[in-house]
């Protein structure tokens, strides 16, 4: 229970530095899609750029995250050394990526469908290169135990990032102000001017780790070199056709929609800004993840381990549960951090929802691959996935647009979930409480069948109301069964005998 309590805390502070800095990011999302209208097109540029981004910023991490807390916590091992090698590699790489992204960029842009405006792609790939070599200093603020600096860093990036953006969308054209010409004659800002945003921000946040920065000069370790690329190449394939499973529909969509390229700009930009409504699954994946992966290496000798793995997966999937029946809920509420003109689109938001919650249960599976020196088998399971995800959009966007896209993420995570759960009970067995678990899965069903029901038929504040009763319904469910009001500190006084 003690190890429970030590990650449920540390998950609190990385979740809420995570949820506070997604919430202030979500202003992003009614600014550009106020600023850039679903018809232009411009959403989708965004949209589509930014996934080859999330690609690329596992391909230039390559695994290397996970890998380094694996080796600051194996006996034997030099934590300084561990961690200067570390930023060597992924700095050095960093820098090579950039170079050869500038010798290529017209070629690149070119293929990309992008050939007129090669500025797109060297600024956001250049930001990526940045993005990749602080990664290492902010996890090892994670093996530090360091969530408050953490946590400020992530904060005042994404709010530097805002402040930017309501700049340059809406301050200046709102004054009439053009500095530098940056306006056309009727006030719209290039695109371009969101991704010089980007990478302004990617600067100043390394600024802010220049104290962690400095644990490069402590040395290069060879050997440690080559053990831990041998450790980190099946994260790298894992991660790769993981991000698959989020990033690809969107890369994929401009080339087998079945229309102009402004239509499918069009389209995807109205998937994009939906998605971002889904995205509060995310922010919880993320901030247990942060706090669970130290938390898992750490504990990975305890006797009670596989105990605690399986509770740790059972709260998961509650409180996921919760905040997706939250969301559908005052969907009548939230629909509002996106522009009217997109809200044809918000019939994918359940789905990508219920795609999340599968890839946070497949990412607490996939320890016990990690913990077994098994990484291969993470590629082998998000491989598959991808497979599942590529061929649904290839075979079906022609047909139904962004919803394949939707669909196609569901059947994928589900997919990667499943086989990784039957090969894990055989290799690495863990008793999970899988009658509880169902049960959750049900009622939260029949809950969200009556809320979309009472969306549908009811106006506004009734909805609103009705919606809050079944909220209240699952919540105290989970009270009465898991976490029982006696038991909480300071108010649990109150309820006990």
């Amino acid at each position: 229970m003690a190890n429970l309590k030590s990650l449920v805390k540390d998950t609190a502070i990385y979740g809420l530095s995570s949820i506070v800095a997604r919430f202030i990011n979500y202003f992003l999302v009614p600014i550009q899609t106020k600023g850039f209208s679903a018809s232009g097109g411009q959403y989708g540029i965004i949209t589509n750029v930014y996934a080859y981004v999330s690609l690329l910023i596992i391909l230039l991490t390559y695994g290397m995250e996970t890998t380094f807390f694996r080796f600051m916590s194996k006996e034997g091992e030099d934590p300084d050394r561990i961690y200067s090698t570390t930023l060597r590699m992924v700095g050095t790489t960093s820098l090579i990526f950039a170079a050869v992204i500038s010798c290529f960029i017209h070629p690149i842009a070119t293929a990309m469908g992008y050939a007129d405006h090669p500025e797109y792609i060297w600024v956001m790939f250049v930001t990526i290169a940045i993005d990749a070599f602080v990664a290492i200093p902010m996890a090892y603020l994670r093996y530090l135990h360091k969530p408050f600096k953490f946590a400020t860093i992530q904060i005042c990036n994404i709010a530097l990032n805002i402040i930017l953006n309501i700049l340059y969308l809406i301050v200046l054209p709102a004054l009439h102000l053009n500095p530098f010409g940056i306006y056309d004659s009727n006030f719209t800002l290039e695109v371009v001017w969101v991704f010089y945003i980007n990478i302004f921000c990617s600067f100043v946040k390394m600024l802010l780790l220049s104290k962690e920065l400095k644990g490069i000069r402590l040395g290069f370790d060879r050997s440690a070199c080559k053990r831990m690329l041998s450790y980190a190449w099946p994260l790298l394939v894992m991660g790769l056709a993981g991000q698959l499973n989020q990033a690809a529909s969107q890369i994929l969509f401009p080339y087998f929609y079945d229309g102009t390229p402004d239509e499918a700009n069009a389209q995807l930009g109205i998937y994009g800004a939906c998605i971002k409504i889904a995205m509060i699954m995310v922010m919880i994946t993320q901030a247990f993840r942060y706090a669970y992966e130290p938390f898992v290496f750490g504990k990975s000798n305890d006797k009670d381990s596989k105990q605690t793995y399986a509770q740790s997966m059972k709260f998961f999937i509650i409180f996921t549960l919760l905040a997706f029946l939250a969301v559908i809920a005052y969907m009548n509420v939230v629909r509002y951090l996106i522009d009217e003109s997109y809200w044809e689109g918000l019939r994918v938001v359940p789905i990508v929802m219920a795609a999340e919650i599968m890839f946070g249960i497949f990412f607490n599976l996939s320890f016990w691959y990690k913990l077994t020196d098994r990484t291969i088998w993470g590629a082998y399971f998000s491989g598959i996935g991808a497979v599942v995800l590529i061929v649904i959009d290839i075979l079906l966007i022609p047909r139904f647009s962004y919803m394949a896209c939707a669909w196609a993420g569901l059947a994928a995570y589900g997919v990667s979930m499943v086989i990784s759960y039957i090969a894990g009970q055989k290799y690495y067995p863990i008793d999970y409480p899988i009658k509880d678990i169902c049960l959750y899965f049900l009622l939260a069903a029949f809950i969200y069948f009556w809320m979309t029901v009472t969306n549908r038929h009811f106006s506004f504040w009734p909805a609103l109301v009705i919606n809050t009763g079944w909220l209240l319904c699952f919540l105290l469910y989970i009270i009465r069964k898991d976490m029982p009001l006696s038991g909480l500190p300071f108010i649990g006084k109150y309820f006990r005998k």
